[in-house]
């Protein structure tokens, strides 16, 4: 998300990004950023324009049984660690995200407190 702000973080994950063999996106992310995006108000093309450059760029992993498998183990985590931490609830699609680097062996570039600290994350965060 924060790539497409133009912002810190989003030139810290465009460096990552460039510097890596294979980027992955899960499916799930699309939807979440062209809902962001829509009720932030940009326009349908602009959000089209974007999802496009992620699924040419990157490759779009969907939900397998490994990965809602491992979804579950993450979310349970995830939600744990939210409730030591003072955080609110994470989302299963947090959860999904980091199933899906767990069994790409990828890391997730984020600046989402839920992921700080965790062995598959590359924080960006400030």
């Amino acid at each position: 998300m924060e790539l497409f702000k133009g912002s810190m973080g989003g030139k810290r994950a465009r460096d990552s990004i460039e510097r890596s063999d294979e980027v992955f996106t899960p499916s799930l992310v699309l939807a979440e950023l062209a809902r962001k995006y829509l009720r932030e108000g940009e326009g349908l093309g602009v959000i089209r324009r974007w999802l496009t450059t992620i699924a040419e760029s990157t490759r779009v992993v969907e939900i397998d049984i490994p990965i809602a498998e491992e979804s579950a183990k993450a979310f349970l985590q995830l939600v744990q660690r939210a409730r030591e931490e003072g955080l609110e609830t994470p989302g299963l699609g947090d959860a999904i995200v980091l199933a899906t680097a767990r069994t790409s062996d990828a890391l997730v570039v984020t600046g989402d407190p839920h992921f700080k600290g965790l062995p598959e994350t590359l924080w960006i965060g400030d």
